[in-house]
């Protein structure tokens, strides 16, 4: 597998409305990049644990796993688990709540999760890449948070 970063980068871009997106494989370890137009918003991972010979069991059996699981639970806006929805909503969903919304919110007319869901779908693309394992995953999302894609992600830079 190559470990070029750049992809995350410059990639092809795969909308969140139009999940899911066929090309994302259904067992993998690997990163994602998530961009609002041009602007580098998260970088994610996924299958922290999964060896080479833990990935090919799971295909195997032909459950998801991995990436597909993970850009799953980012394009359903459910903010239950899911810590980039939870940005989503402190940052970009939040400070454009209209009064009616809040008052529709608390009464359960709306959800907050749907609002969350239909800014990732409206606004939000990803790119992703595959790893052989979740070590070499993890390790380049920690470099990528640093900002060796070029730039630091809005909302999960290394500090």
């Amino acid at each position: 597998m190559n470990n070029d970063i750049d992809h995350l980068a410059s990639g092809p871009r795969h909308l969140f409305s139009g999940w899911p997106v066929a090309s994302v494989p259904e067992v993998a370890a690997g990163l994602y990049s998530i961009w609002a137009g041009d602007q580098f918003v998260y970088i994610g991972m996924s299958g922290r644990s999964a060896t080479p010979e833990e990935l090919e069991r799971r295909r195997l059996i032909g459950k998801t796993f991995g990436l597909f699981n993970r850009l799953a639970a980012h394009a359903s806006g459910r903010r239950s688990g899911d810590q980039f929805c939870f940005y989503v909503a402190d940052v970009f969903v939040l400070p454009q709540l209209t009064a009616g919304q809040i008052k529709d919110i608390s009464k359960r007319y709306i959800t907050f999760d749907s609002l969350v869901k239909a800014y990732v779908h409206d606004h939000l693309s990803f790119r992703f890449m595959e790893t052989v394992d979740g070590v070499t995953a993890l390790r380049l999302e920690a470099e990528i948070k640093a900002g060796s894609l070029g730039a630091k992600p809005l909302l999960n830079p290394t500090p």
